[in-house]
């Protein structure tokens, strides 16, 4: 990998949260345990009387990366791919005339409460030269991460569910794990939140899926097409720095790659942008996943084909349990509409199918709704995560966190 011009960047704060450990620097909180008060600058984790330093998460740690080397190079171009980059197209981009740095990487998005994030498993000790200065250079922030702590944009800091103890759980379904939040500090473009590589395993992603690209004072847009060739028609070549000022790139095919236990009814989803925050998913995608039935109750339903048992099962239970008129037909807001969430660029499982709305009137976000509890006992059971429960509430919203087969 050749080294490059110096880029410098803005100086943004990077803020970090304080570590959830017991006096000998050990013991993790667990998920739900009240842990101390968040603070904008903390030291690094304490060091026990051995050479080992004490870690948030031993199961996910890695060696601390030590002082920052290299150059700062930020992101231009971040190529993600549904699945692995070769070797040989890892090199072959990397080499590339104008790309001045290149950092390999693995992505996926977690489902969380209705929105999906983008998380990044990278080597904290190279990964950090193309993050923001204020980043890159705070040391904490990359110890932490080595630690098995995850490191979050702040921008998420006050809309993401993180419990007291400073636990994000990553996912919908309950099997999905709970990380410890190490530090709140700005990352690559399209990236909001950041582990190390032994979460790669865990969360179900794959490794080197994705590079970021420094170009120096080349164009990153004349790059584009070379970069396209290279990395095959079902990756997304994305320009960071028109996408950091103006949102997502019309220009080019979109991809979510959702991990999880509802990864496989979404697949490798590719859509492009269209006006009005709505999104064009490819024909073929919609072809294979989307289906129209009735259902007992709401009658003819527009969702992802793999959820339609398990709904009909909840809502026959429903009837069987005399609670039908807990249920206004009228009042059903739809299942599968391909769009973003209000005012972000942020998809929901509506997007996939994969998500309801119910009795909407009375059921707005922020409140306590009005949804009777019978029936959201009844959708739990049958692999529903209800909106009701989260850190901002949506008692309207339904979604599919495990695909359940009635049998």
């Amino acid at each position: 990998m050749r080294t490059g011009r110096l880029v410098v960047a803005a100086v943004l704060p990077a803020l970090l949260l304080a570590a959830c450990q017991g006096s000998d620097g050990s013991t993790k909180a667990g998920p739900d345990d009240p842990g101390p008060a968040s603070t904008t600058a903390v030291a690094a984790p304490e060091k026990s009387g051995s050479a080992v330093p004490a870690v948030a998460d031993p199961e996910h740690a890695v060696d601390e990366p030590g002082p920052r080397k290299g150059q700062l190079t930020l992101g231009d171009i971040l190529v993600w791919n549904p699945d692995s980059l070769s070797p040989e197209t890892l090199t072959a981009i990397s080499r590339l005339k104008g790309v001045v740095g290149a950092q390999p990487l693995a992505m996926a998005q977690v489902s969380i409460e209705n929105k999906l994030m983008n998380v990044a498993a990278v080597d904290p000790s190279t990964y950090r030269n193309f993050t923001p200065a204020a980043s890159a250079e705070t040391q904490d922030v990359w110890d932490r991460v080595a630690g098995g702590e995850l490191a979050l944009d702040p921008e998420l800091k006050k809309s993401a569910p993180i419990t007291k103890a400073g636990y994000l759980h990553l996912g919908s379904d309950e099997q999905a794990p709970d990380i410890h939040i190490g530090a709140f500090a700005p990352q690559v473009g399209q990236v909001d939140a950041v582990v190390n590589e032994t979460w790669i395993k865990t969360l179900g992603m794959k490794p080197d899926n994705a590079i970021v690209i420094n170009t120096g004072q080349t164009s990153p847009e004349s790059l584009r097409k070379k970069i396209e060739q290279l990395a095959g028609s079902k990756a997304s070549v994305q320009m960071l720095d028109a996408v950091a000022r103006y949102g997502l790139d019309p220009k080019v095919q979109q991809t979510a790659f959702l991990v999880g236990s509802v990864g496989e009814a979404v697949g490798t989803f590719n859509y492009s942008v269209l006006g009005g925050g709505r999104i064009a998913p490819e024909a073929s995608w919609v072809a294979a996943h989307i289906t129209t039935q009735q259902v007992p109750i709401l009658g003819n339903v527009t969702c992802n084909k793999l959820i339609f048992p398990q709904l009909i099962a909840a809502l026959n239970e429903v009837e069987a349990r005399g609670l039908t008129d807990k249920i206004h037909p009228g009042e059903y807001a739809g299942c599968y509409y391909p769009r973003f969430i209000a005012g972000t660029t942020s998809l929901s499982n509506h997007s996939f199918g994969l998500a309801l709305d119910l009795n909407t009137p009375g059921n707005q976000r922020g409140t306590v709704g009005e949804m009777d509890r019978g029936v959201v006992d009844i959708f739990k059971k049958w692999g529903f995560a209800w909106g009701g429960d989260w850190h901002y509430t949506d008692p309207m919203h339904f979604e599919a966190d495990r695909i359940v087969n009635p049998g």
